[in-house]
This record gives structure tokens, sequence and C-alpha cells, in this order.
């Protein structure tokens, strides 16, 4: 690996929701504040980029970067799907070969422990009750891998709230999210007790968090990044190990 320290280049899918995007924007800013204090002497650079929606581009963002400084793409989403098997790769591909620069692509934010603790603070935030049932909302993903990260996230929240947590798609895969909200609401009247509340297991506000608002549950929870808020210091951790990770397939 080279002896310089790389450029963390943090990829998010991109919004056109100003919230959504203030929010990634603050994780960004809390990313930048964490590598200055782990690396007060020779601080790397913090990029941060989008893959659709929004600019600057992949390639923008890394040619955006000293011409000779290596980089590791860190991709700001929650499960490895097309957009990391295919476009991020396929960019960081076309980077190495247009340039002589390292750059090497990390792994998705999820599936994560961490994450699954943001996810409970953000269901006891909204109340969470002893008798409620959770559904899980996912973006979704016609890639098989990804649907297999969210089932993992799914079981996951389940050992963390100790009690069975269902998964609802808003996207690609099945169930989709209302479906699963009514089989949910349905099994509560039969209990005859508690609330349907959805976790929401999306990165920031956006088209998909109004969806998983309007999917028919009793409650939905925040997202992972709220604007205004801090960044979950579990999410930032998150991000720098995945940068760690990656950084040592430098060449």
């Amino acid at each position: 690996m080279s002896a310089r320290l790389p450029a963390l280049v943090g990829i998010s899918h991109g919004t056109s929701s100003p919230e959504g995007r203030r929010a990634v924007r603050g994780l960004h800013d809390a990313v930048v504040t964490a590598v200055a204090k782990l690396h007060p002497d020779a601080t790397p650079s913090v990029r941060l980029g989008h893959v659709d929606v929004e600019q600057p581009d992949v390639p923008t963002t890394l040619a955006s970067l000293e011409p000779d400084q290596p980089a590791v793409v860190v991709p700001l989403l929650l499960s490895a799907g097309y957009h990391v098997y295919v476009d991020l790769t396929e960019a960081v591909e076309a980077e190495t070969e247009r340039t002589a620069r390292p750059v090497v692509l990390a792994g998705a934010l999820g599936p994560d422990d961490r994450l699954t603790t943001v996810l409970l603070r953000r269901l006891r935030e909204a109340g969470l009750g002893d008798d409620d049932r959770i559904v899980l909302a996912v973006a979704g993903s016609s890639d098989r891998r990804a649907v297999d990260d969210c089932r993992d996230m799914a079981a996951r929240l389940a050992v963390a709230s100790a009690r069975d947590v269902s998964l609802g798609f808003l996207a690609a895969a099945e169930p989709r999210l209302p479906a699963a909200v009514a089989a949910a609401s349905h099994e509560r009247r039969g209990s005859g007790g508690g609330r349907v509340i959805v976790a929401n297991y999306l990165l920031a506000p956006g088209y998909f968090d109004d969806l998983a608002r309007a999917a028919g549950a009793d409650v939905t929870a925040r997202p992972l990044l709220v604007p205004g808020e801090a960044a979950p210091p579990e999410l930032v951790a998150v991000v720098l190990d995945r940068y760690d990770a990656a950084s040592g397939n430098l060449a």
C-alpha cells in the first residue's frame, strides 16, 4: 500500500429531496471531522459524490483529487446491489484504466449490527411499545445479494428487539411494504393489541421515505440520517471501517 493516506470518496445514491441532501451532507461533514481527528498530521482528502440524480457524479468526484492520489470509494449505500456491483465497480475500473491512480471499492454499509443499533434507537424515539409489531422497510433491489442483505438486517433487528420482524420492500422485490404492513395489521387484530410500526432502513429522507410513510403503518420511524441532527456515531464508524478495510487492498 502507498505510504500516502488514500482519499475517502463517499458515494451516495443521490436524491432530489433537499432534506435528504442536507442529511447526507451532514454524514459527510461528520466523516470529515472524524478523519481529521484520527489523522491530525496527515489528514486524507474526503469527498462526497453520487451515483445517480445529483452531481458531482463518480468520475467528476474522483477527478477533483490530486492526479496521483490513491482513493477508496466507499458506497454510502445500505446494501450491495446494482449500484455497487455494476455502476461503482465500472467507475472504479474506468478510473484505474484512465489514470495511474490506485483506486479500490469498499463494501456497502450494511449489513452491520451498528446499523441495527441506530434502527432500534429510531424505533424507541417513535415510541416502540412492548406489543407493537415491527416491519422493516427497505428500498429493494433486483439483485438477490442485496435482497439477502436486507433479510440479514431483518434478522439482526429481530434479535436486537427480541421480537419478530417482518420485511417489506419499496421496489423490485416482494413482499412490498404495504402488503407487509397489511399482514402485520391482520396479525395484530388477531392478537388484540399493539400497533404496526415501520423501522425505516433508509439512509435519509427522500422518495422512498415518502413511500414508507404512505404504506399504512400506525407509526413510521425516521430514517438513519435526520437533517439538522448529528449523524449517528455508529454510522460514521461503519464508513470509517469500510474505508480502513479497503485501504489494505491498495497496491
